[in-house]
């Protein structure tokens, strides 16, 4: 599928109004939920840590440094790409899929346009932005933890600050960002292939829809292990 997508480009005019398109269904219109999980998810891990350190001779600090640890290594660049593939990857199965059911793309075909390209690349191309909404789930994910744990009177904010800086490794934040760029990838072509190549009519739609939420999230799992292994481990 993948040579395909890149055979017969369509012309750069349309395909520009195409990949605008997809950067605002796919990326901007996924910022609000991203905002709303990742700042309220940084402030209950932010809690379970707090409220998990009962011993006194615990430092608050490590409040802070569990809530960068957490929302930097795992939770935005995995948890959030799972709840996507369940957004984005069930809209790019179903909207393709609606198409194929509807002879749309038969008639893309008989224009002599290359469907493949014309569906399946500008959605490639807009999830390559992904890395920008991974970053502002970082950024809300520490804020709500570091509100959660000052205005709840777990820590104080220079703790919880001293927390975020001790025995920060900048190779982690990297390690984050290469996830996301294969997890774009993932999310972009899994669901586009379901989408493509589904069968039946309207019912089987939702079915394709479903599916290809649970090879999306597959895929990112085993992804994320692998590159945790070769990325991570010494």
């Amino acid at each position: 599928m993948l040579k395909e997508v890149l055979n017969k480009p369509t012309k750069w005019t349309m395909m520009k109004q195409l990949i605008m398109k997809e950067i605002d269904d796919l990326v901007i219109g996924s910022l609000g939920i991203v905002a709303f999980i990742s700042f309220f998810v940084g402030g209950v891990v932010a809690i379970q840590t707090a409220l998990n350190l009962t011993n006194p001779l615990i430092p608050k600090y490590l409040i802070g440094f569990a809530t960068r640890q957490s929302v930097i290594l795992e939770f935005a660049p995995t948890f959030i790409s799972i709840i996507m593939a369940g957004k984005v990857g069930s809209f790019i199965t179903s909207s393709i899929g609606t198409m194929r059911v509807t002879e749309q793309i038969d008639a893309l075909e008989v224009m002599g346009v290359n469907s493949l390209n014309y569906l399946v690349f500008p959605k490639i191309v807009a999830m390559m932005l992904y890395p920008f909404v991974i970053g502002l789930s970082m950024f809300l994910g520490i804020l709500g933890g570091w509100m959660a744990g000052v205005y709840g009177g777990f820590a104080t904010s220079t703790e919880f600050q001293t927390g975020l800086q001790v025995e920060f490794i900048p190779f982690h934040v990297t390690y984050a960002f290469i996830k996301t760029v294969v997890f774009a990838f993932l999310l972009a072509t899994i669901p586009s292939f379901h989408g493509y190549y589904m069968k039946g009519g309207a019912l089987e739609v939702g079915k394709a829809s479903t599916t290809s939420f649970v090879w999306t999230s597959v895929a990112i799992i085993l992804t994320n292990y692998i590159l945790t292994q070769l990325l991570l481990s010494k």
